[in-house]
Formats: C-alpha cells, structure tokens, sequence
C-alpha cells in the first residue's frame, strides 16, 4: 500500500467491505440491542467517514466537515458507548451512507489528484486501517447477535471429527530475539508502517520454552468441560472465579448442549460442535482455568511473537512467519473461511519454529498485561493505545474477521481479560 493505486484498491476494498456488511442488514437489523462489546451499525459507519473527514479532509485540507451539528455525534471520544442508542441521535441508513459515499469520493480524488507524500501516505494509511478494525468489529457484532456470516466469507461443509486432536509442542530455543518493528524505523516510514505500540523495537534475552504447535481444539476444551473444569474452583483464580460467578458461566458463550450434544452458534446457525476446530470466544479467564487443568501456562507477548517470528538479534527480520509480505493463502482472515478450519490446516503459514496458524484463525490471550515498550511515544491518533494500558491484556496474531492488510506479528492487540464476544482462542505453553 505504497503507492497511488495500492491505496486506491485497498480503500475500494475496505468500502465495499463496510457496504456489504451495512447493506446484507434489514432495516429491523440495524436497530440492534445494546451490548458493551458492539456499536450500531448505522453510527459505526458514520465514524468511519468521520475519522476519514478529521484526519484527512480537515487535517491536510482544511475542508468543512459535512455537517458540523454532528461531529461530536460521530466522534467515539465525545459520544459515549452507551449513548450511542439513543433513538434519532443520528440520522437514517441513507443520510448515512449518503454521507459516507461522499467523505470517500472526497478522499479518492485526493489521492489521484494530489502529491503523494510520506506525511500523507501515513495518513491515508492509518485511516484506512482504522476502518478495517471497524469492519472486524461489525463481523463479530454479527456473531453477538446471531446474524448471517458476512456476504463475502466462505461456507464449509461438515469438517471430519475421527479422532480428538492432541497438543504437540514445538521447541523454541533460548536466545536473544528482536521484539516489536525496528527501532530505526522512520515515523512516516512508507513500507514499515506499524502502530505506536509497537514502537520502538528492542532485543529481549528468552530461556527455551515448548509451546503448542496449534490452537487449543474443541475436542481439548471439551476434556476441561467433561472434567468439571467449570465448577471446580480450583482451577480458577480469585478474578476468574469473580468473572465465572457473576456471568453465571457453566459452559462456553455461544454454546449449548441438547440431547447430550454439544452445539456452538455460528453466526445464525446451531452446529454440532467439532473436534478439529479451534476454540474460540473464550475470556481470559477461562484461558487460564484451561491452563490450570492441563498443566499448562499462556505465553507471555514476547515468547508469543519470538515463536512466530523467530527474529534473532542478528538476522534478517520478519513481519510474518514466512517473511515481509503479507500472502493471504496462508491464512485464515478477511472472512473467509471464519474459523471453520481445523487447527491442523494452513501449514503453509507455519512459523520458523513450526508453529500454526499463528496470524490469523483467532486473536490468542498471552499472559501479558498491555503496557508501553520502553521509548513510547504517542502517534498522531492519541487513544489507539492509551486508553488500553494497564488493564488489558495482549492478545496476538489477528483473526479470521480481521482484515489481512492490517497485521504483522508484531501487531498488539488488547481485550479486558473478561472480553468473549470476539474471536479469541489460545495457544498453551509446557510449564
């Protein structure tokens, strides 16, 4: 996305994107429930023309906003979650899109028209990543409130369950690794973008350590359920046993058993649970009663993003398991097959260490609290990852819903330890 035309396909991609998603709804769909991990779909596309609006339009042009009564409306930090449901606060679906389609076209002449600069480029960049976190954000929305899969994700016949998967580790040798993008990358660099919180890189001395090759299965999890996993405390802390207590959590979210069968909701479908697919939609907390019941522990980000990357101090350095350029037969992402593969598939994404499906498939829970690397400094877009600090944990690698040209292996991510609602799964490490 280094060029004129490279930003012109991905934002057209990120539209039709965002378009389909808005337009598969009825108009009783828009009108959704409240829910603290999702936003209306109407007031979610009319922030991603806003954002474009401030940063773009505004910022580097000066151009009026479009309706200035609603700036504050569109604006997350001016809005509060909670407010966002009030009835007639902003406009219809077609006022909505009328302004969405004319914030783009603004910003599609811009960039046919104008220079490209490095300043601008940045710009346009962190925009249109911006809109694709919207667009996971609007898929797993879809999930929450058991609507179609998106129109453009793949459908998948029954996977095989013959047998229960088995974890297998995978060794990753004691060394000293490069964590985090290049410290000597460039602020407006125009091939090494990243977020401030993966700002600046550093080299981190680890001891060896086995991790699991795959995702924790169904077919494992189940082991957890069969065993009472949810009902002995012991295998909760203090804050899980909280968290299960209070949600009254005796099974997984989005599961339920009928004549002595497991089903999981996928999307508007009940399906059998299977035993090759991955786990998902799981807190931290239940993370970590799994771990505690197997023996096992999470990684923490840093043992996570050498076991994906394996970037050694001295060496060349990758953004993904197999080198710099995202290549997305490797991956499960952008909606297409929605976590619907086994754990065993997608060799082809394999890390150095032989580990899979690393990016993409789900989001996996490290154990690690979500704090600054030592350097920090704040981008142009101040709350990316202030407000996160402190209280959330890391969560890597991206998922199914996200967007392929937003991630890298050293993209951080975090959820309040509490969050299922997303697509979050995890990998496990030996003690």
């Amino acid at each position: 996305m280094n060029n004129k035309q490279s930003l012109l396909d991905s934002l057209q991609q990120s539209r039709e994107r965002v378009l389909a998603l808005v337009n598969s709804l009825s108009a009783q769909q828009t009108q959704v429930p409240y829910l603290p991990g999702i936003n209306p779909p109407i007031w979610e596309l009319g922030h991603a023309a806003f954002f474009f609006e401030r940063f773009i339009l505004q910022n580097l042009d000066g151009v009026p906003s479009y309706n200035p009564d609603l700036d504050d409306v569109w604006d997350s930090f001016e809005l509060a979650h909670e407010d966002r449901w009030q009835e007639g606060l902003f406009p219809d679906k077609p006022d909505t899109l009328r302004y969405f389609d004319d914030t783009f076209n603004k910003v599609k002449r811009r960039i046919e028209t104008k220079p490209l600069t490095d300043s601008d480029l940045y710009l346009y960049k962190y925009a249109i990543f911006h809109l694709n976190m919207h667009i996971e954000s609007m898929v797993w929305a879809r999930q929450s409130l058991g609507y179609a899969p998106p129109p453009y994700s793949h459908t998948h016949a029954a996977v095989e369950s013959n047998k229960p998967t088995s974890s297998i580790d995978v060794e990753v040798p004691a060394g000293r690794y490069r964590i985090g993008m290049p410290a000597e990358s460039k602020h407006f660099a125009t091939d090494d973008f990243c977020f401030d919180n993966e700002k600046p890189g550093f080299v981190v001395e680890l001891k060896a350590f086995n991790i699991s090759k795959t995702l924790v299965s169904n077919a494992q999890y189940l082991d957890f359920i069969k065993a009472g996993g949810y009902e002995n405390d012991q295998y909760w802390s203090m804050a899980g046993l909280k968290w299960r207590n209070s949600n009254s959590a005796r099974h997984p979210l989005f599961w339920k058993k009928e004549n002595g069968i497991w089903l999981e909701r996928h999307f508007d479908q009940w399906l059998p649970v299977q035993a090759e697919l991955p786990f998902k939609h799981v807190s931290y907390w239940e993370a970590q009663a799994y771990c505690k019941f197997a023996g096992r522990r999470l990684p923490s980000e840093f043992e996570w993003e050498v076991a994906a990357l394996g970037n050694q101090e001295q060496g060349a350095f990758n953004k993904f398991p197999w080198g710099n350029t995202m290549e997305t037969h490797r991956v499960d992402m952008d909606s297409t097959h929605l976590a619907r593969l086994p754990v065993t598939s997608l060799p082809e994404g394999d890390s150095p260490f032989g580990c899979r499906q690393m990016i993409g498939t789900l989001w996996e829970w490290t154990d690690s609290l979500f704090f600054p690397y030592d350097g920090f400094s704040v981008d142009m877009y101040p709350f990316m990852s202030t407000l996160q600090f402190g209280d959330h944990k890391v969560v890597r690698g991206g998922s199914c819903a996200t967007s392929s040209m937003l991630i890298r292996g050293t993209y951080r991510q975090a959820y309040t330890p509490d969050r299922n609602d997303v697509f979050v799964g995890f990998r496990t490490c030996a003690l």
